[in-house]
């Protein structure tokens, strides 16, 4: 059973989602890739709204809402199923120096679960906070758009290009369509 519950489905939430094991999986352009396409994707055909997000090399920290109706917690599972699939397919089809390895990171961490499934990919719980408030969504969007920095990955949050950071320092148009969040305002959608 799940530590964490999605309790208000369309409210605001800051999710982390990481992989079994914390392995490095994202530090492979092509997966990050994956990731950003499906997020695309929910965007576009699941009703994900983002405020915010980063892909680390093991985990992805997300500022998200859902619209239209659509479940975050179904949003979230289908979206996992994807890059899970889709990413392990990559790792037994492309070029990939530590394939062996992977695999059997990703067989091993299987054995220790319920699923039927030969492999799996992420971890069964996704740690979440519902924000409740301008001051806490904004000490979160900055957590998140630190952590490049505090990984020694790059000098200032902005440069990191798998982030929402260039949308909220340079009002720049970064990989995915972001709803920015305001200072002191409300949410509202970046046109």
């Amino acid at each position: 059973m799940s530590r964490y519950k999605i309790l208000d489905q369309t409210r605001l939430n800051y999710l982390t989602l990481t992989l079994v094991g914390w392995i490095d999986i994202f530090t492979r352009q092509r997966y990050r890739d994956i990731v950003i396409d499906s997020l695309k994707y929910c965007q576009e055909n699941k009703g994900l709204r983002i405020c915010g997000y980063v892909i680390m090399s093991n985990h992805i920290h997300l500022i998200v809402y859902t619209e239209g109706g659509n479940q975050l917690s179904d949003v979230l599972r289908d979206f996992k199923k994807f890059t899970a699939v889709h990413i392990l397919k990559s790792i037994e089809a492309e070029t990939e120096s530590r394939r062996e390895w992977l695999v059997y990171l990703f067989r091993f961490y299987a054995k220790n679960t319920s699923n039927t499934s030969n492999h799996q990919f992420w971890q069964h719980d996704n740690h979440l906070i519902a924000l409740w408030s301008q001051k806490v969504i904004w000490q979160k969007l900055d957590y998140i758009h630190l952590n490049p920095v505090r990984a020694g990955i790059v000098a200032r949050p902005q440069d990191y290009v798998y982030s929402s950071a260039g949308d909220y320092y340079e009002n720049r148009k970064g990989l995915l369509d972001i709803v920015l969040v305001e200072p002191m305002g409300p949410v509202k959608p970046i046109g």
